[in-house]
């Protein structure tokens, strides 16, 4: 009986994969991010770095909030593995769609800003975005800040990839994400070198020396 009991406490492994799949996307947000908001200190001269980190995490959100709602779907469809994990904190669950709502907010009215980049309404959405994404996103961090280490690690370790088979399939995802989000941050320094042309702003040489030719 202690022994059923000592398994049935061990996820499945479809469960662990789900989770260490949004853990290691969850890790390189974080990453880009913090680096993403180093570049508003100097946002003006840095605005090619900040477009390049803006448009290369975008693949990653996309990536995780998939994961996260697949999680959410079979949970609440009653698939018993999910069911059987349970659900996270409730703070955390209520805490989750507003991450979520604005950090494609924050995305959408920072991309909006680049290309149009006459639009006054959009650069004010984009900061009045950037507030609210920041206290929910600390939040969100803290609450997962014991556990998104571990499950970001655990598939780059040979003895733990047993434990949740799949680990390629994950992998591939990750680099999928990262070839994505590189081709579109490559195409965002033509925007962000229009963007710094227009308001005088010292733009880096280098990367608008690409884009010109």
């Amino acid at each position: 009986m202690d022994t059923r009991s000592g398994r049935d406490s061990i996820p499945p492994a479809n469960v662990t994969g789900n989770a260490r799949l949004t853990g290691a996307l969850g890790a390189v947000i974080f990453v880009l991010l913090f680096f993403e908001g180093l570049t508003i200190l100097r946002v003006q001269s840095l605005m090619w770095l900040h477009a390049f980190l803006g448009m290369l995490v975008v693949t990653f959100v996309v990536a995780k909030i998939a994961s996260t709602s697949y999680r959410f779907a079979r949970y609440y469809l009653g698939q018993r593995d999910y069911v059987g994990k349970g659900p996270p904190p409730a703070f955390l669950r209520v805490l989750g769609p507003v991450v979520t709502v604005t950090t494609i907010a924050v995305l959408a009215t920072g991309i909006g800003a680049l290309v149009a980049r006459h639009s006054h309404w959009l650069q004010l959405a984009h900061k009045a975005s950037f507030v609210v994404w920041f206290a929910a996103m600390t939040l969100h961090v803290l609450g997962h800040l014991l556990e998104t280490p571990a499950l970001a690690l655990a598939d780059w370790r040979r003895a733990r990839r047993r434990e949740a088979p799949g680990a390629p399939a994950r992998f591939s995802v990750l680099m999928l994400a990262v070839v994505t989000g590189l081709v579109l941050a490559v195409l965002s320094l033509h925007w962000a070198h229009q963007w710094q042309h227009e308001r005088g702003a010292p733009a880096n040489r280098r990367p608008a020396t690409a884009v010109a030719s």
